[in-house]
């Protein structure tokens, strides 16, 4: 749009704990990741059980946290993505693949008894091992993880039952999940439980792992991490569901970085098991603990006096006991990118979304398998173009269809028209960084037919004209150099364009100056829903607009300088239609490399003067940076901003402010009715 506004979370019994339940829409797990486990569809299950198969959509997924950091070689964690997938029912099947040296998705479809009682085995690198929606169980075994293995993946498992009847079992080292020296490990959704020893051990200088999303119960010994003088783990536990558990909870011993964050620690009335502790900061440890919730726990804080803890945001319910805290520690963002949900929603939060996902791809009796076509620069795709793969889908394709893009920068202006909708465009590498569409139009330059200029919304590099279109692990750009270009008429470049209804946008980098992301709807009075998670989003001026009624959740938005060098800008400009939601940024972050109080969060877009819209931005617990201005907010075309609808709600950081006439706030009975699910009505976006 133009600046000068002319856009027109032990029972001593095998009494089965109840399975997860897909997570509402403020689980930051399942969104963050973009996964989709489940069978393979009736076709597969006709096939030889270890039978080869198109890789799913949840294959490609990469973890978060210290799994996603690049060191000792390895660029994240992405399991066995590159090879081939299989689907296992045997523990003879299950060893063969995980124990072999090529990479492998192993996807476990049956309740796998482990012969003999204890069994480890030995999981070798670039291996992803997911159950089949809940069906996939290690019953009394589990996987070891020796020296150097690297770039594995567990999740979507139950893995239980080797407990030998006794309780402080000195004699069996059955573990659920063991690692000694290994690095890049993601252990996500899975329900781990009932083993004789531990259910994680992170041994022997373990690095880079990522332990999210589990439900962790009816254990003694449960989670230890260390075992060694060097000070060499760098471990993330986040969104983990601890109950009816004794110690290690976990144990942390001589990490280097250990950051925990939102998980449930839950010593329930009632049951036989009574915690001893909860998290344990040891030796030479350094640990950040946020917004974990601690009910009922014993001593639910402990360190050493060599150790450090540094808590923030915690809460603790009926706990007892040693509470502590104390030393220095480090800023996990310097490492990787994070959201907290908040500390209250912790419980419903993990009991509706940790451990297995049941329901989230079911059999093909009763949901079409989606078509998955594939893209590669170099030949080795079906296409070499992303469009050409778009066309190949059938006009009102009925189901789901799956675009793979394998890494590479694809230059080129990527269309999806109205009548495809259910199309799923996901970059497999092993980051968003590494598949890259990229165009360089802008508003005013003149169409190589000749027929005119493209306009701002035909500048996109990337237009979703059909419903239900989600991208995810990708790039987005239009590089379109202004100071080159000073003498065109209209500047506005859009990277990404939506004109649609249920647009999910997951996992992206977003990057523009002028008009970034236009989010609009089919026609006026339609309805434009979209959902943008876990992105980060660049651009200057009136770089988040449109009138879609359009969510921003757990991002990073980044402003950048001009041009020539100078700060100043707008994020938002909404030109929402009366009685519609416009622009909601919650839980998000807000800054880049500009000067202090150069940018404001937002304008109202009267597109041509029209009196009849009503345009909105929320932006609410969301950090802001010294760049905002104190008086954040804009008029725009002679139209007073406060005739519309701008608010703030508990944001953070030195660019927040207190109440005032030009910095309204909402109440907390308003905010109530600006949430995350008031924006997206009957519509809970799902990765597929």
């Amino acid at each position: 749009m133009s600046e000068q506004h002319s856009k027109a979370r032990h029972r001593r019994s095998r009494t089965a704990l109840a399975v997860g339940v897909p997570l509402a829409l403020t689980a930051s797990g399942v969104l963050a990741y973009g996964t989709d486990f489940g069978l393979l569809g009736s076709g597969a299950q006709q096939q030889a059980a270890a039978a080869t198969a198109a890789a799913p959509a949840w294959a490609t997924a990469a973890a978060d946290g210290f799994a996603s950091v690049n060191s000792l070689g390895q660029k994240g964690t992405y399991g066995g993505r590159d090879g081939q997938t299989v689907t296992v029912r045997t523990q003879a099947e299950l060893e063969k693949y995980a124990t072999a040296a090529e990479p492998y998705v192993i996807v476990v479809a049956a309740a796998i008894n482990m012969n003999p009682a204890g069994k480890e085995i030995k999981v070798q690198s670039d291996k992803t091992i997911v159950g089949s929606g809940t069906s996939g169980h290690i019953v009394g075994g589990g996987f070891f993880l020796g020296s150097g293995v690297h770039n594995v993946i567990i999740r979507n498992l139950t893995i239980r039952d080797s407990y030998q009847g006794v309780w402080n079992d000195k004699d069996h080292d059955f573990d659920a999940i063991q690692m000694d020296g290994a690095h890049h490990v993601w252990i996500d959704h899975n329900d781990l439980r009932h083993m004789a020893d531990g259910l994680i051990d992170v041994r022997k200088d373990s690095t880079n792992v990522t332990v999210s999303w589990n439900k962790l119960s009816q254990n003694n010994k449960t989670f230890g991490i260390g075992w060694t003088d060097n000070v060499k783990t760098d471990i993330t536990i986040h969104h983990n569901w601890f109950r009816e558990i004794e110690q290690r909870n976990p144990s942390t011993d001589n990490a280097a970085h250990a950051h925990l964050y939102n998980n449930f620690l839950e010593d329930a009335a009632g049951t036989d098991i009574k915690s001893s502790y909860g998290n344990y900061s040891r030796g030479k440890t350094a640990m950040v603990l946020e917004n974990s919730y601690f009910q009922g726990m014993n001593n639910p804080v402990t360190k050493d006096s060599t150790a450090s803890i540094v808590q923030k945001g915690n809460t603790f319910v009926g706990t007892s006991g040693r509470n502590e805290s104390g030393g220095t520690a480090f800023d996990p963002k310097a490492y990787y990118s994070y959201t907290l949900d908040k500390t209250a929603d912790v419980p419903s939060l993990l009991k509706a979304g940790a451990g297995p996902r049941s329901s989230i791809g079911t059999t093909a009796t009763t949901k079409a398998a989606a078509t998955t076509l594939t893209v590669a620069k170099d030949g080795s795709g079906q296409y070499s173009t992303v469009q050409a793969a778009i066309n190949a889908v059938p006009a009102n394709n009925p189901s789901r269809v799956v675009i793979q893009v394998k890494p590479g920068t694809y230059r080129e202006a990527v269309t999806v028209p109205a009548n495809k909708p259910h199309v799923t465009i996901v970059g497999t590498g092993a980051s968003r960084k590494d598949t890259v569409i990229v165009e360089g139009h802008a508003a005013g330059m003149t169409k190589p037919d000749g027929s005119g200029t493209y306009g701002t919304p035909g500048s996109a590099t990337l237009s979703i004209k059909a419903d239900d279109t989600q991208l995810r692990n990708l790039s987005v750009t239009n590089d379109f150099n202004e100071g080159a270009n000073q003498s065109l008429p209209g500047h506005q470049a859009v990277a990404v364009l939506t004109m649609a209804d249920k647009v999910f946008l997951d996992g992206l980098i977003i990057t523009g100056d002028q008009d970034t992301l236009e989010m609009e709807t089919a026609a006026k009075g339609t309805l434009g829903r979209v959902y943008v998670a876990n992105s980060y989003i660049l651009g200057n001026v009136d770089f988040i607009f449109g009138r879609g009624s359009a969510v921003i959740d757990r991002s990073v938005i980044t402003l950048r300088k001009r041009w020539d060098g100078s700060s100043a800008g707008y994020v938002t400009a909404p030109s929402t239609e009366g009685n519609r939601k416009g622009i909601l940024i919650t839980r998000s972050t807000v800054g880049g490399d500009v000067s202090n109080g150069s940018f404001f969060l937002g304008r109202n877009w009267h597109p041509g003067g029209d009196t009849t819209v009503d345009p909105q931005t929320t932006v609410r617990e969301t950090s802001l940076s010294a760049a905002i201005k104190s008086t954040p907010w804009s008029d725009m075309g002679g139209f007073p901003w406060k005739d519309d609808r701008f608010a703030e709600y508990k944001n953070t950081g030195a660019g927040s402010g207190s109440a005032s006439s030009n910095r309204p706030q909402l109440t907390d009975a308003q905010a109530a009715g600006q949430e995350v699910a008031d924006w997206l009505g009957n519509w809970t976006p799902s990765a597929s």
